[in-house]
């Protein structure tokens, strides 16, 4: 039973493979994320990780791991507040806000950030779980 105040941590670490997949299935070919000599040319000086890609760690952790199968995703909101990059390890950290034991909902913060506290993206998930969120 997951309940407020309850905390969970996933390390991740996006690879370059992975970042060109995602162009692929996005559609969105930005060079910034898949050109390392375009992405040289700009502020970011290496490609960037997509930010949905980056995002997409929260979705993972909620339908696989915390709280895991049968999570159904009601909301998210994020602010991508830096650039990701490729091949650097970072921690998604996630903290229950509160939980309604009546509908089964529970309100998570969630944060990607770098081993050092940076924080790269920050957020709210509404989640619904029969089994998890209860009395």
């Amino acid at each position: 039973m997951i309940k407020t105040g309850d905390t969970y941590t996933h390390e991740i670490m996006f690879k370059q493979a992975d970042v060109n997949m995602f162009a692929k299935i996005s559609g969105d070919n930005n060079p910034v994320h898949i050109d390392p000599e375009y992405a040289a040319k700009t502020p970011f000086k290496h490609p960037i990780v997509h930010g949905f890609f980056s995002g997409a760690v929260f979705s993972k952790v909620f339908g696989t791991l915390f709280p895991g199968e049968g999570t159904i995703y009601l909301y998210q909101d994020m602010k991508f507040l830096a650039p990701v990059y490729v091949d650097q390890q970072y921690i998604a950290k996630f903290e229950v806000q509160s939980v309604d034991t009546q509908r089964h909902i529970g309100k998570i913060i969630c944060s990607l950030e770098d081993t050092n506290g940076k924080v790269y993206i920050s957020g709210v998930a509404k989640l619904k779980h029969d089994i998890e969120f209860v009395e």
